[in-house]
């Protein structure tokens, strides 16, 4: 069938027509161009945006205390909501699909951090054992807080793979002793967080410890947990949880600035379903692009039948068979398709990579890609649209009828 034959053919058809070919064949490298840098592009914005999310668990829901916008139960409004140790314990004891919970205590005014002689400005964040996992950290050297640092009310501290590299130097931090406002605080544990250098600017203190320590009583200012629910069970969760807190703290349930409470799981199925919807609709314009193209390659093969009739008309008189003017055709507008597709995948995909490789990554924007089952996905394509585009073309070059043929002028 692939005979030496038909690519000389096919060589001289497309020399004797060569701006015809190359304006045909740009259509659909256009339209595959356009295809990959889209669909590049919402992949790196979706990269930017899932990036977000890498910080924090995906499956958490965090509360923040407010400020009470109405009145109720003859209490005026602007009351400021205060967190405590009990509200973290009637969490585990009344909200159900609770997998792993924290709570967040911050030191009133400023902190001052020295090792020996160097000190350094950080972030101080008290919290529980389970934080570790809420807010994705990774241990590198030792270990992380846990329950009997709690329960015992140790001074120990596990700090940010930044924090050691100030402080420290070159230094092994694990046993040593900082200070915070002149209380010691032995080094546990150096951590890593993938949400870049200002999460790794972090010191983590036992809650329980900080409270003491710092004069923080039973004083919470954030909570939050993981959870095992579906996206639908949470709503119903946050609805328990504003009862909850509106009892226990005496403000109208309807108060919507009294309690704050961010799902992480329904944002982020709310970001995949409109990233899937991106992608649908990239598709469509991309395809439409491409559909144009192959009408384009169509007419031309159209064209290229008609021009062509007597010489159709005398293969047939000799002997050619339908299915070998079908081939013939066909060959012609899968290869022109198939070869201008590819260059224009090929652009598309060396643009992205220039692209990301001199674009600044943000927390918007990054790595625009496609992957390897996308270019896949574009040339069985292209080489479908290109057996569509000639089919016909063919399908009527194979019913001239040689008497007719060759009549023409």
């Amino acid at each position: 069938m692939f005979n030496l034959d038909n690519w000389q053919e096919l060589y001289s058809t497309i020399k004797k027509n060569k701006l015809r070919t190359f304006l045909t064949g740009f259509s659909v490298a256009w339209g595959i161009f356009m295809l990959i840098i889209l669909l590049g592009a919402g992949q790196g914005l979706e990269n930017g945006i899932r990036y977000q999310f890498e910080d924090d668990a995906k499956n958490s829901i965090w509360l923040f205390p407010g400020e009470t916008s109405k009145s109720f139960d003859g209490m005026k409004s602007g009351r400021r909501i205060q967190f405590t140790n009990l509200d973290f314990d009637r969490i585990l004891q009344s909200i159900s699909h609770v997998e792993n919970i924290s709570g967040r205590f911050f030191i009133s005014g400023a902190v001052n951090i020295m090792y020996g002689s160097e000190y350094g400005s950080f972030n101080i964040r008290c919290v529980h054992e389970d934080y570790k996992v809420i807010e994705n950290t990774k241990i590198i050297e030792g270990r992380y807080l846990n329950g009997k640092d709690l329960s015992e009310y140790r001074k120990v501290a596990v700090i940010g793979k930044l924090v050691k590299k100030e402080l420290f130097k070159d230094q092994n931090a694990l046993g040593k002793i900082i200070k915070l406002n002149g209380i010691a605080f032995k080094v546990v544990g150096v951590f890593e967080d993938s949400g870049g250098d200002e999460e790794m600017r972090n010191i983590y203190l036992p809650i329980s410890t900080a409270q003491r320590v710092f004069n923080g009583a039973n004083k919470i200012n954030q909570l939050m947990f993981t959870t095992t629910a579906s996206v639908e069970e949470t709503k119903k969760i946050e609805t328990n949880l504003k009862k909850m807190f509106a009892q226990n703290h005496r403000f109208d349930p309807e108060d919507e600035k009294a309690l704050y409470i961010r799902n992480m799981l329904e944002n982020f199925n709310q970001v995949q379903n409109l990233f899937l919807g991106i992608k649908v609709f990239v598709w469509i314009i991309g395809i439409g692009t491409i559909i144009a193209g192959i009408v384009g390659v169509s007419n031309i093969m159209m064209i290229t039948v008609k021009e062509r009739t007597r010489e159709l008309g005398v293969r047939k008189a000799i002997g050619a068979t339908p299915f070998s003017i079908i081939f013939m055709i066909l060959l012609e507008s899968i290869v022109i398709t198939t070869v201008a597709g590819y260059f224009g995948l090929v652009s598309g995909v060396g643009l992205l990579e220039i692209i990301s490789m001199n674009l600044e990554a943000s927390d918007f924007f990054r790595n625009p890609e496609v992957s390897i089952s996308v270019a896949v996905s574009a040339t069985t394509l292209l080489i479908i649209a290109g057996s569509l585009a000639g089919f016909f073309p063919a399908l009527k070059a194979a019913r001239i009828r040689p008497i007719e043929a060759l009549r023409e002028e």
